[in-house]
Formats: structure tokens, C-alpha cells, sequence
């Protein structure tokens, strides 16, 4: 848990009535502000929202605030993965750099309270290694190290990651509401 145990948190299964928000932004922080203010207007809790995703330059920031449905709309992270895998074919390593982005958004009341933001950079491998993790763990190589997310496993990952480099701040505010 990001977060650790200093507070107590929820998924949206808590909140079963709950919208499901369609992400309609063209950035990570529009998406996490429409998931948070909506959500946040069903409960009398704070809310905290996030959207992330994969940003790679060779491909002028694909998948981007698509990385969930970059194969499509019913794809899955191995056909997502496929995709990137065939996109990047005869990109040279120097150039298959990126980054994973995260912005949270918190919200109470249907008003939005503040956002935050983390980044990794790293690279991206040319075939899938590792078995933990989800999404493009299993190819992406954080910036100084040779193994891919989903080799490193979650308690290195956990402090590496985009959602972490996003969650310090969120903690830190939280601690002085």
C-alpha cells in the first residue's frame, strides 16, 4: 500500500452506487479530475482519483491517456503490449525512451481540493520479461536499471514507480489536512 497503514483507505467497491466515469480527457489530469470530482459528489469521504499511463517518444507520447485501450476498447496488456511491441519494430534502443505518468487528483464534495504528479523514465525493452506486475511492466526498464518492472517485482517497483513518485506528495498533504 502506498499510502501505508497512517490512513485508512477504500477502493470503489465502497461506493457501489457510484458512477462509472467515462475518460474523456485528452490528459491524465483531466481524467483524474472527472473520475474525482464525480465520485467525490457520491460520498462525504475524500476522494482520491488517478489516471496514468505510458508515454513514449519515438511514437510522439502513444499510448498516452490510451495506454489502457491502445490495441482497443476490449484489448488486454498482452494484445497492448503486442501493439507497442510492432510499433517500436526497427526504433534503435537510444531512441525507445518513455515514461510512466501519474496525476491524482483529490476531491471532496464535488470540489476538487488539489492534484499531484509522478513520472518514471526508462526505456522500452524489445520483448516482454518478467511475470509480476501488469500492464507494460514487463517492458519497460526504469532509467538505471536492467530489468523491466514486472522482473523487479512489486516491493522495488512500489518504490520506483510513477504512483509512488505521485503518492509521497498526496501523504504529505494528507498529513497536514
Amino acid at each position: 500500500m502506498l499510502l501505508g497503514s497512517s490512513f485508512y483507505v477504500c477502493d470503489l467497491s465502497a461506493l457501489p452506487e457510484s458512477p462509472e466515469v467515462e475518460e474523456t480527457g485528452a490528459t491524465f489530469l483531466e481524467n483524474a479530475t472527472l473520475k474525482a470530482r464525480a465520485l467525490s459528489e457520491c460520498t462525504d469521504a475524500l476522494v482520491l482519483a488517478d489516471d496514468s499511463g505510458l508515454e513514449v517518444d519515438a511514437l510522439g507520447g502513444e499510448p498516452g491517456v490510451c495506454s489502457a485501450r491502445y490495441a482497443g476498447p476490449e484489448a488486454d496488456d498482452d494484445a497492448n503490449n503486442r501493439k507497442l511491441i510492432l510499433e517500436l519494430a526497427g526504433v534503435p534502443a537510444d531512441r525507445r525512451t518513455g515514461r510512466f505518468r501519474c496525476v491524482i487528483v483529490a476531491a471532496q464534495g464535488g470540489q476538487i481540493l488539489a492534484d499531484f504528479a509522478g513520472t518514471v523514465e526508462g526505456s522500452l525493452a524489445s520483448e516482454p520479461k518478467g511475470s509480476e506486475g501488469f500492464g507494460y511492466d514487463p517492458l519497460f526498464v526504469p532509467k538505471g536499471y536492467q530489468q523491466s518492472f514486472a522482473e523487479m517485482g512489486p516491493g522495488v517497483k512500489n518504490k520506483l514507480s510513477h504512483r509512488a513518485k505521485a503518492m509521497n506528495p498526496v501523504a504529505q498533504w494528507l498529513r497536514r489536512r
